[in-house]
This record gives C-alpha cells, sequence and structure tokens, in this order.
C-alpha cells in the first residue's frame, strides 16, 4: 500500500483512552490502524467523533487481548467481524480486516483476511479506504488524499459493482457529496446512482432514514436534493420533496442567518419545509420513514396547522401570546422559520423591518412560558354546574374570555365571571 505522509497527532490519537485501547491491541505484536472517517476528518482538521480501528486479529483473540488489558469488550457484530471496546467510558469500533464473500445489495457476508489492501478495495469510497497507524503514518491504496483535497466523492474501483454490493452507497454517495464534495459530481459515480436508483426500493426504511436525516442535516442540503432529484434517486426515498427553494432559506437562517436558543439545523423542520404535506401526508411519509414518536408527532403537526393561523411578521403583540398558547413555542418556532424562509424564496430581497419582525417573533417563542389557567373543574363543581360535559363547556367558555382579554383576568375575576354563568335556583340555564 502507498505510505503517503504523515497525519499530525490529534487529540483524538493522543488521548489516554485511544492509547490504552491501542497498546491492548498490540501486545502480542499485530499491527493495528486507524480507519475511515477519523482519518478523513483527522486530515481535515474536521472533529473526529468516532475512532474506528482495523486489526487483522480475529474477533476472539480482539476481545482475549481486550479484556486481558482489563478494558471491557463488546461482542456488537462478531458475525462481520466487529468489536466495541470501552476505554474510560468511550466507545472505539475495532473491526478485523475482511474481505467480502457474497453481497445481495442488502447484506454482505464476509471473511476475514489480513491483507490491509484486501480490506480497503472493499470500502465505498476513495477518501474512506484510506488508513493511518498509531503513529499517524497514512496509507492511501486509491488516492483518496487526492480526491479529498478536491472534493471529489469517488467509489473504490467499478461504481456499479459497489453499490450493487450495498444499495445504501447511492444515498451515501449523496450524503457524502454534501459534506466533503465539490462540483461538478464525478459523472462516473453520479451514473452508476442514477441506474441503480430503482434498487433503493429493497432497503430498510431505518436506513433510508437515517442516511436522508444526515443529509437534510447538511450545510446545503437543497444542492443535495437537487441533485438527487436530477438523477431519479429522490423519487424513490422521497417523492414528496417538492420545495427545494424554502428548503434553502430555511436551512440558511438556522446556520447563519439566525443567532438564537433553539434554532439550530433540524431535520424535522427541514423535512417539513421541503415536503410542503397536510396532516395525512406528513403521517405517511412519517410511518414510511418509521420516524421515532416524538419526531412524528412534530412533522404531522407542522402540518396541520391552516394557512389562517401560521405566524406572520405582522402579529401584534396579543396575536403572538394568542398564537404561543393555541400552537406552543416550539411549534410557533418552526413555522416562523418554515414561513419566514417560503416568503425569502420568492423574494431573497433583504427586508430590514421584515427581518427585525421574524426576529421579534423567535424571541417570543424563546421567552413564552404558558400562563396557567386560574381555574379548574371543581371550581365550576363548587359554583353549582353538575358534573359531565357541562363542566367542560363552561371552562371552556371561560377560556376563551380569557385569552380575549390576553391573559390578564386573575382566579377572582374568573369566579365572578363563573357565577354570572350559573342560573339562579329556578331561573333559566346561562349559555356559555
Amino acid at each position: 500500500m502507498t505510505l503517503l505522509g504523515q497525519l499530525s497527532p490529534q487529540p483524538w490519537m493522543t488521548a489516554s483512552a485511544t492509547r490504552a485501547v491501542i497498546a491492548a491491541l498490540t501486545a502480542d505484536g499485530s499491527p493495528v490502524r486507524f480507519v475511515g472517517g477519523c482519518v478523513r476528518d483527522g486530515l481535515l482538521q474536521r472533529p473526529v467523533r468516532d475512532v474506528d480501528i482495523a486489526t487483522p486479529d480475529p474477533p476472539d483473540v480482539v476481545m482475549s487481548l481486550l479484556r486481558r488489558a482489563g478494558l471491557k469488550a463488546v461482542p456488537t457484530g462478531v458475525s462481520h467481524g466487529t468489536v466495541t471496546a470501552v476505554a474510560e467510558g468511550q466507545p472505539f469500533q475495532i473491526t478485523t480486516l475482511r474481505k467480502d464473500i457474497a453481497c445481495d445489495g442488502r447484506h454482505a457476508e464476509v471473511g476475514f483476511t489480513d491483507d490491509w489492501e484486501e480490506d480497503a478495495a472493499r470500502r465505498d469510497f476513495t477518501f474512506n479506504a484510506m488508513s493511518a497507524d498509531p503513529d499517524g503514518l497514512v496509507y492511501d491504496p486509491f488516492n483518496g488524499l487526492h480526491d479529498l483535497g478536491a472534493g471529489i466523492v469517488r467509489f473504490v474501483g467499478v461504481a456499479r459493482e459497489r453499490i450493487e454490493e450495498d444499495v445504501l452507497r447511492i444515498l451515501r454517495f449523496f450524503r457524502f457529496f454534501a459534506y466533503y464534495g465539490a462540483p461538478p459530481p464525478n459523472p462516473t459515480a453520479l451514473a452508476a446512482c442514477r441506474a441503480m436508483a430503482p434498487r433503493l426500493s429493497i432497503l430498510s426504511a431505518e436506513r433510508v432514514r437515517e442516511e436522508m436525516v444526515r443529509i437534510l442535516l447538511a450545510p446545503d442540503p437543497a444542492n443535495v436534493m437537487l441533485l438527487m432529484n436530477g438523477a431519479h434517486v429522490l423519487e424513490h426515498v422521497l417523492p414528496e420533496a417538492v420545495d427545494f427553494g424554502r428548503l434553502r432559506l430555511v436551512a440558511w437562517l438556522e446556520d447563519r442567518g439566525v443567532r438564537l436558543e433553539g434554532v439550530g439545523p433540524d431535520p424535522v423542520r427541514r423535512l417539513a419545509a421541503l415536503t410542503r404535506l397536510d396532516a395525512e401526508g406528513a403521517l405517511a411519509l412519517a410511518t414510511r420513514l418509521r420516524l421515532g414518536n416524538r419526531d412524528r408527532a412534530r412533522l404531522v403537526g407542522l402540518a396541520s396547522v391552516p394557512p389562517e393561523d401560521l405566524p406572520s411578521s405582522a402579529m401584534d403583540p396579543r396575536a403572538v401570546r394568542r398564537s404561543l398558547d393555541h400552537l406552543g413555542a416550539e411549534r410557533f418556532r418552526d413555522l416562523c422559520l418554515i414561513t419566514w424562509g417560503g416568503r425569502k424564496a420568492v423574494s431573497e430581497r433583504t427586508n430590514s423591518s421584515e427581518t427585525r419582525a421574524w426576529i421579534t417573533l423567535l424571541e417570543a417563542a424563546r421567552d413564552w412560558s404558558p400562563p396557567v389557567f386560574p381555574l379548574k373543574g371543581g371550581d365550576v363543581i363548587r359554583a353549582g354546574v353538575a358534573g359531565g360535559p357541562r363542566v367542560g363547556a363552561v371552562l371552556r367558555d371561560l377560556r376563551r374570555w380569557w385569552l380575549d382579554e390576553d391573559f390578564r383576568p386573575g382566579r377572582g375575576d374568573l369566579l365572578k365571571r363563573l357565577a354570572t354563568l350559573i342560573p339562579e335556583p329556578g331561573g333559566p340555564a346561562a349559555t356559555p
């Protein structure tokens, strides 16, 4: 393998937890290397979150070495050669060098090997096939460093063969292009993705969701979504995508346009901005992607608000408070960003007064503390209303009045109004 150069020492390499794992794995003389994202991101001086290590030792030997050194060893994927080491509370994924025996586009049957280049050849993209030894010496069998520097996302070997091994690599191509690529995309890779796109239907919803969330969280998700759309990929995973301009502006507001607590890259908000669905469509999409309960509720909630109830930069303070009470702070904030992004997508001319108005709305959502309605059902019953649906009806009437008065009436005021709703003995029933 080509010895390329030196990865400069970085905290993730020199941390005591990393050194402890390396010492354990090399105790009997086996070589180990950092592989995958930590090498790629380390070379770019980007934050490294996960440290993956490869070794020629089989999983049972890896677990024995770790335990002998007093480290926790978890057999997370032994059949695929993966063991998780835990040192000082930090997980490290340790994988035995592998070769593919059989692939069906979703799953791979692998065998173990001691050949570093054979292992590198089964990886997806050239810059993901690089490895580095514990001293930082970098090995680059497929010219990945050049591609990384030039923003080229290129498959290792024959693009179509890599996709046939795992169809998810279509979505991974667009995800890596979103974070590491520079236009134009590699034409061979893009053509292979286009040709193989119909096979995306064989993937599980969970695998599709994971990649799509990562793409939505990219700095400029609209451009990569447009690229996917042009390659006839999006129609197989997110045919509901229609409003790329609104997505672009919402992402810009989240990343750079607004600096407020609670405003930052958010995949559910961006998905809502991109899709323009009603409640039924949002529920169908959330179900298909198997979103978690909270994300499902958020997406459906955003799609359920009728146009007349959407926040507006022309709202007066009283209307803002009513809307916040009705929608809740999170949904109000999301709808402000989506609506504002939609307006800017139509006309990107900067209007300072309108910008200030939207910021004021977002600040109101940030600072909102829902006022507590002072009365409960027991108060209504003690006032003389028999239990049952009538109690709820009276409470709703009182709350509407309280809202109309901008939350100002206190408990005493509400009790006085309640008394006016209770009929005198023998008199006609009051109607709320």
